[in-house]
């Protein structure tokens, strides 16, 4: 340890007294690669919504899902932005377990989430991890590491799970995803989750967001259907569209349960 709260693979630049997102998330999914500020935000979070470590695993659940259905329709790179702190069934492992060949960049803003996914992926010849920011796809597209894995020419799944809800409107995320499609193949494909409005009233929404953002000390912008389905635009969504993530191709329906809604949080697939 350098430190009360540094472990040996976080670099000495993190600030480990303010939380972070990949953190947090991290410690709702049981992972042990966060500091005392993020368990302490995480733990205020829980004492609001005691159902958000319950959201944190059904959203990754959805991303394991999303990679065994892109992995069977013959996807063999996958561009994963904002892609956090790896736990157990990353990207890569199920990627890979399908196709030894299958090719995989990650993207992060998050200094931790890069070291780590750099440790994990020493010796991957076929991966990389990319620090970058979600705001900055042009930068992501032309980073040589990424050059280095992937082929542009050829069909990429994109996959922006559970970050777009961090950037507000002025950032404008549209445009971000647009940008991407522009720089696509076709037979690309764009997978995201999103939390969602939807379902719930205008108050209870900004109650919610509001104590979302004094646990976590950090900015988060909820969008009806309507708003998270122009990420989409150019694509052709998948069956079953965009759902309610425990809906989307569960693996049995007791993975559903009797209130997927309760998730708040809406994801699709689009092909391009």
């Amino acid at each position: 340890m350098r430190g009360m709260d540094r472990p040996d693979w976080a670099p000495d630049t993190i600030d480990v007294e303010r939380p972070s997102s990949a953190r947090i998330y991290d410690y709702l999914l049981g992972g042990s690669h966060n500091f005392a500020a993020d368990r302490e935000s995480a733990r205020q979070l829980i004492a609001t919504f005691p159902e958000i470590p319950l959201v944190a695993q059904a959203n990754r659940a959805f991303l394991r899902r999303v990679i065994r259905y892109l992995s069977a329709a013959g996807v063999r790179q996958f561009l994963d932005i904002g892609s956090g702190i790896p736990t157990v069934g990353n990207v890569h492992e199920i990627a890979q377990q399908a196709d030894p060949g299958a090719r995989i960049v990650y993207v992060d803003i998050d200094p931790v989430a890069v070291a780590h996914s750099r440790e994990i992926l020493a010796g991957n010849d076929r991966a990389a991890v990319i620090h970058e920011d979600v705001r900055h796809p042009q930068l992501i597209l032309d980073h040589p590491d990424l050059r280095g894995v992937l082929d542009i020419r050829q069909p990429i799944a994109v996959l922006i799970v559970s970050v777009l809800h961090f950037l507000p409107d002025s950032d404008d995320p549209w445009a971000i995803t647009a940008r991407l499609h522009t720089a696509l193949a076709p037979g690309s494909y764009l997978a995201i989750s999103h939390g969602t409005t939807e379902g719930f009233d205008a108050e209870e929404t900004d109650a919610g967001i509001a104590a979302y953002q004094r646990s976590v000390g950090i900015g988060l912008t909820a969008r009806s259907k309507e708003a998270i389905l122009r990420f989409f635009e150019g694509y052709q969504l998948v069956e079953p569209g965009l759902s309610w993530i425990a809906q989307w191709h569960p693996d049995s329906p007791d993975e559903v349960g009797e209130h997927p809604e309760k998730s708040a949080v809406l994801g699709g697939v689009g092909v391009r």
